[in-house]
């Protein structure tokens, strides 16, 4: 937000320089976030003397001129028809700089020297008056620059106003906040308006279709307006804000929004059919033409501004290429009328629109100051237009939203939260410089009722809040809090979480953080059918952009996007992880459910680029044995990897369940090629998730620890010859669950398919790893045991040794 500082002047009195105002403005709250210089687009002009005119020997047209600027005399040609000895003229002189980017350069016009030259009004950018030069007051000092002497120069304080301060985007709003710190009175502009005879309710009308997204509308009518360039005061204000002068009817809405802070529209009445303006929603896919010439095919839920056929502005964001003002213009409806925020952000954000209106109003304007903002662009109008202003106007207001409610305010309270002596007097006084209603109501106690246009005030410690801006953050003591209790235990699930970062890092995966907002759209690219539970979505009532409408239902989708942004700039090759919550909706009026979530995913080449390793990339027992290694940190044994197709987005045949005792703590697998091609993938990535409170119970449960066997363990390896479908992790439960006490250890050492084998079959290599705590094996007992267990294997699996 922009602040002309000869702006801020027309309302408030003040003597401090603007460096030092910027720094009480920050002090309290209103970050000044640069300090810039502004003035008119000329340099290098100053004040002269014309001391003596004669005519040009070779020209009728032409005068020589001798002028002064207080020392040596200077011969300028000028053609200007009001030329006279003695009258105090803008000098612009060899090197200055006009409007244009012209350069003045001394020169000789036909035949005679030209040191400068004499500038008219229009010639440096300060008026409209191009018949002669600028006639100066005479008392100005010669030689001093123009800017200076005329006033010109201005410094802009550019100010950061956080999303809450909606009543400090305008010029009057940081006058209040002036006003307050300083001491001095606040100057509201003055909207007296005189009125013809003629009703504006016999000219037009005004109806609201949808008062929950507007619930006010107020309009008034300018008759025998002429279209013109605004004078120089105004293009002035409005450039040194950032705003581009365009003529004196737009320039007037831009400037009360800019100076009241209440956006405001101009439509030209004989392009409004029937005379009437209809407050409804757009049509789903309705066409619209905005002032930017863009065709837009808007929502269902976006708020038109339409006359008695066809809509003719985007409320509170832009008006229509179809009722814009013309040069021809006679006859203007001013529109000032209060949105709903919720409804202008969201249909801002969705079409890519944002204005200097939208942004007002999406905050949230003060709706009891919409009809002075309304007169007072109505006698702008009328002033610098010439027109006539109808009598009366137009107020729709279904029904009454600015009523601002009363707080109550206890000294103690004031004096308790900001540890300063503070009165409730005092406290009552700086409230009161900020436009606030107080009535005493105690002894130290008062009723506050804020002005409507602090919509941000409604509990006692926003009143204190208040009282400690002004005051004064620098005045109020600095105490240490005082300490004690005992030091908190740590949460056992920070805990967990902290060892799975430290392990995911160790094992050379970076972590990421993504929003919890996703694309509904995942559902469709993730092949999810109807019912699915991924499918469950909290919707966001007002997100962002479409792109982050529903929250989360599983981590993985943000991985991706991870990967393909990645992938987009270069980067293919990726060990990256997420610790977060998904969110699956419940019911209508029920809280989600939140559950907090590990996921991890693994792309491009399984070491980082090297000679040693070259073109060796990442497969799907990378991320299983990163997963195992994490199992291994919490303390948690006995997890299995249970092959399935229950998730649709995994490629069958490389996916698994990952199982905690019985419990499904999660899924390991490849992205389904349909997958990635939805997502524009073009590397195989490998994924995990994990639920962090399927880990809990097995992480927290005892360990039990035995002594290292000092005796010899023995060994034998058998080949299995079992179903292509049957896996490797069935075998090995077979065996386990035979709980024999000798069998330390059965693992796999070889998985062979081959068409040398029985059609539909594997052979599947185990180690058995026999061993005693107390003596060393004999072989006799090694074979028992181990014939016993292979041939209740053969039973309950159906395997078969190869070779027999």
């Amino acid at each position: 937000m922009k602040i002309s500082i000869k702006w801020l002047r027309d309302y408030v009195d003040f003597d401090v320089d603007p460096a030092d105002l910027a720094e009480s403005l920050t002090m309290a709250g209103l970050e000044v976030d640069a300090i810039e210089r502004a003035g008119p687009a000329f340099d290098g002009v100053v004040v002269a003397r014309i001391l003596s005119v004669r005519p040009h020997p070779q020209s009728d047209k032409l005068r020589l001129c001798e002028v002064t600027t207080g020392s040596a005399p200077l011969p300028i040609v000028c053609g200007a028809p009001n030329v006279a000895a003695g009258a105090t003229v803008a000098l612009a002189r060899v090197g200055a700089v006009i409007p244009g980017g012209y350069v003045i350069k001394s020169s000789r016009l036909r035949g005679e020297p030209s040191e400068g030259m004499l500038c008219s009004e229009e010639e440096l950018g300060i008026g409209e008056d191009n018949k002669g030069i600028m006639i100066l007051p005479p008392e100005m000092p010669l030689g001093m620059d123009l800017k200076e002497a005329l006033g010109l120069l201005d410094t802009v304080l550019d100010i950061g106003v956080t999303p809450n301060r909606a009543d400090c985007l305008s010029i009057v709003g940081i006058a209040r906040e002036v006003a307050a710190i300083t001491g001095s009175a606040l100057r509201y502009p003055d909207t007296a308006i005189r009125e013809n005879e003629e009703a504006t309710l016999g000219i037009a009308s005004v109806t609201i279709e949808d008062p929950d997204l507007c619930p006010r509308y107020t309009a008034r009518i300018i008759k025998n307006i002429k279209i013109k360039a605004s004078p120089a005061w105004m293009r002035e204000r409005l450039e040194a804000v950032g705003l581009r002068a365009i003529n004196n009817i737009v320039d007037v809405t831009n400037f009360v929004m800019m100076e009241l802070g209440q956006p405001l529209h101009a439509f030209d009445y004989r392009f409004l059919e029937e005379g009437r303006i209809v407050v409804r929603r757009a049509r789903e896919g309705e066409p619209f033409v905005s002032l930017d010439g863009k065709e837009r095919l808007l929502k269902a839920d976006t708020l038109m501004i339409c006359d008695g056929v066809k809509p003719v502005a985007i409320a509170g964001i832009m008006g229509g290429l179809n009722s814009e003002v013309k040069d021809d213009t006679s006859t203007i409806l001013l529109e000032s009328a209060y949105f709903h925020p919720a409804s202008i952000r969201r249909s801002s954000r969705w079409l890519g629109m944002g204005t200097d209106a939208a942004f007002r109003f999406e905050r949230g304007i003060d709706p009891e100051g919409v009809v002075r903002a309304l007169n007072r662009a109505a006698q702008l109008m009328a002033e610098l237009g010439d027109g006539e202003i109808c009598r009366g106007y137009i107020d729709v207001y279904p029904r009454q939203i600015g009523v601002s409610k009363d707080i109550p305010l206890r000294g103690r309270r004031v004096r308790a939260i900001l540890g300063a002596d503070i009165s409730g007097r005092e406290a009552a006084e700086i409230l009161e410089r900020l436009e606030m209603t107080v009535v005493p109501t105690g002894d130290d106690d008062y009723r506050v009722t804020p002005p409507t246009c602090r919509v941000d005030i409604h509990r006692e410690i926003d009143l204190i809040e208040e009282v400690a801006r002004i005051h004064g953050f620098p005045r109020i003591p600095v105490a240490m809090p005082a300490s004690g209790g005992a030091p908190g235990r740590e949460n056992p699930r920070h805990r967990r979480e902290g060892l799975l970062r430290a392990a995911m890092n160790g094992l050379g995966y970076k972590e990421t953080i993504n929003y919890s907002f996703i694309n509904p759209i995942m559902a469709e690219q993730f092949g999810l059918p109807e019912g699915d539970p991924l499918r469950s979505f909290v919707k966001i009532r007002n997100p962002l952009t479409e792109e982050q409408a529903v929250m989360r239902t599983n981590l993985v989708y943000g991985l991706l996007e991870v990967m393909e942004r990645n992938a987009r700039n270069g980067c293919a090759d990726l060990k990256i992880f997420e610790i977060g919550r998904v969110f699956l909706a419940r019911g209508e009026e029920e809280l989600p459910e939140e559950r907090p979530c590990l996921a991890a995913l693994v792309t491009g080449s399984r070491y980082d680029s090297s000679w040693h390793h070259q073109g060796v990339m990442a497969d799907f027992y990378d991320l299983k044995g990163a997963l195992e290694a994490l199992l291994a940190v919490l303390k948690i044994t006995g997890a299995r990897f249970v092959a399935t197709a229950e998730w649709p987005f995994l490629h069958p045949g490389r996916a698994c369940r990952v199982m905690i005792g019985e419990e499904v703590a999660g899924f390991l697998g490849e992205i389904h090629p349909r997958v990635r091609e939805r997502l524009d993938l073009r590397s195989r990535a490998l994924v995990f998730q994990l639920e962090l409170d399927s880990l809990a119970v097995p992480a927290a449960a005892g360990r039990s620890f035995r002594e290292i066997s000092k005796y010899p363990a023995s060994s034998r390896d058998v080949a299995f010859l079992a179903p292509a479908v049957m896996e490797g992790e069935t075998l090995c439960r077979a065996a386990y669950g035979q709980h024999e006490a000798l069998l330390e250890r059965v693992s796999i050492f070889d998985v062979y398919s081959s068409k040398n084998l029985p059609e539909g079959m594997k052979s599947i290599g185990l180690r058995f790893s026999y061993r005693s705590d107390d003596r060393t094996l004999r072989e006799e007992e090694v074979n028992s045991a181990h014939d016993r267990i292979v041939k209740n294997m053969m039973a309950a699996t159906g395997a078969m040794i190869r070779g027999e």
